[in-house]
């Protein structure tokens, strides 16, 4: 073992930990709370937040395509006064959690008040970390159940009781009504244990964990198998999207941008320690992340999803850092460039025009741009149709923001689409004889449906800004002379994406 790392080596076995040095790890926790708050409702709505108010108005164990829980919370979110800002508070909530709990891991890993600070520094800026909470929705809840489990078992192995390994129980459970991806997390944590702590396999406290995460997702579970287990369906539609294992494995290079292009040196830092150095009795976590990957690439999972388990290199890579600590300035500016980079691909703090030009980085930005836009001109082509004419869309963004907004605008027409969740709702009721169709449609594609449709005119974003429904050269469509009822037309109408 190198000097530098017995100098990293955490002062006494697994079961020792530092102090939280809590002035440096709030300090960089209030100052992630404040940037991201100072903008967190400067452009508006995202597609997905109106579709987690909208199916958490639906209660339910689950859903076509996650759990309860992050629905369940927008709705309630949603209740209070100041808009979409309520929803972006429990965004900056998780995102700050998540620095916290880096900080804490790295204390459980043994680090002092200086990896502390530098964990918490790269959770903070690190890429994957700001854009996703940029909205409120499973990504960002789902990374905070992430940092918290790995905070738990760091804990459980360190204390060894069974008190301490209920609470890593409850935590994945909790995850998993959240999002079905925690479940890699759990086969990651058994076999990180499986590899280098079988001793602990042979006490009740894993065990009665793992009884308890099963246990409290059993309900979204039973409500999968009884509406025919349409996440698995939901899966496979999103691998092919992705490309599937070949696709998802061309995008593998990307978690290094989504960890933050000035961290990937504290990451290689953390697998150095963890697998070869003096956090030896780490290495679970590292396990974790392994498993996270194969996983996912296997699975064509999204680039993002094993994105959480970043939180563990930047704790050992830091704890590690602090044993090699030369400069004052070093990581300092590490950090603060990296959160350059992520304030201004992540965060809607460039005019709409300047941040349209960084889409290629990141889409998700100019997504929340321009919906109540949107409503006004589906707003403007009702006003010609008779009055209460339905207005069926082609997603759960367009639908979302037509209930959410809609009325506050003066649109009163009943709105519907097929897509996910609202497909499993159900069809309404008699028959669509005159519609208003919006969204990214295709004329023959309407025609399957109704035997007349024309074009009224096309989706347009303020200022010439791109979005989804540009990009696919949404409309506006009044259709008629429909080829069935809309219970008739459903099956056909319904389709997950």
């Amino acid at each position: 073992m190198s000097e530098i790392d017995e100098l990293a080596r955490p002062a006494g076995p697994v079961h020792q930990q530092h102090k939280m040095a809590w002035r440096p790890v709030l300090a960089i926790t209030a100052v992630a709370a404040v940037v991201h708050l100072l903008v967190a409702a400067r452009y508006g709505w995202h597609r997905d937040e109106f579709y987690y108010v909208i199916t958490g108005r639906h209660l339910a164990w689950g859903y076509a395509d996650q759990p309860p829980l992050t629905p369940l919370l927008a709705r309630f979110a949603a209740e209070l006064p100041g808009g979409v800002l309520p929803l972006r508070i429990l965004a900056i909530a998780c995102q700050t959690g998540c620095v916290l709990l880096g900080a804490k891991l790295a204390a459980e890993f043994g680090g002092r008040a200086r990896a502390q600070a530098i964990a918490a520094g790269a959770v903070a800026t690190s890429t994957a970390f700001v854009a996703a909470s940029v909205l409120f929705g499973t990504t960002v809840t789902d990374q905070v159940v992430w940092a918290a489990m790995f905070v738990a078992v760091a804990r459980a192995l360190r204390l060894r009781t069974t008190g301490a390994w209920l609470l890593a129980g409850l935590i994945g459970g909790i995850g998993l009504e959240n999002k079905d991806t925690v479940a890699v997390l759990l086969l990651g944590v058994l076999v990180g244990l499986l590899m280098w702590h079988r001793d602990t396999l042979r006490t009740p406290g894993p065990w009665l964990a793992a009884g308890l995460a099963v246990a409290m997702a059993v309900p979204n579970v039973l409500w999968d198998a009884q509406h025919g287990w349409p996440n698995l369906a939901m899966a496979q539609v999103l691998s092919e999207r992705t490309g599937g294992p070949l696709g998802a494995l061309a995008q593998l290079p990307l978690l290094a941008l989504l960890a933050g292009p000035p961290l990937i040196v504290l990451c290689v830092m953390g697998v150095r320690w963890l697998g070869w150095g003096a956090g030896r009795d780490h290495r679970w976590t590292l396990a974790i992340a392994v498993t996270a990957v194969v996983v996912f690439t296997a699975t064509g999972g999204k680039v993002y999803y094993p994105a959480p388990a970043l939180i563990a290199l930047f704790a050992a890579g830091a704890v590690r850092a602090e044993a090699t600590y030369r400069s004052r300035l070093r990581w300092p500016a590490v950090i603060v460039l990296s959160g350059l980079i992520a304030v201004l691909s992540g965060y809607p703090v460039l005019p709409p025009r300047a941040q349209n030009s960084l889409r290629a980085l990141n889409p998700t930005v100019m997504e929340t741009f321009g919906w109540p836009e949107f409503v006004d001109q589906v707003k403007t082509a009702a006003a010609t149709m008779p009055a209460g004419t339905p207005i069926f869309t082609s997603n759960y963004g367009e639908a979302g923001a037509l209930t959410i907004l809609g009325p506050s605008a003066g649109l009163r027409n009943p709105v519907v689409t097929a897509q996910n969740a609202y497909g499993d709702w159900g069809p309404p009721d008699g028959n669509p004889g005159t519609v208003l169709c919006v969204g990214e449609f295709k004329t023959p594609y309407l025609q399957q449906f109704w035997s007349d449709v024309r074009e009224i005119a096309p989706i347009t974003m303020p200022g010439n800004v791109r979005n989804e429904e540009t990009d696919h050269h949404a409309a506006i469509y009044v259709c008629q002379h429909p080829q069935g009822t809309w219970a008739q037309l459903w099956p056909s109408l319904r389709r997950y994406s």
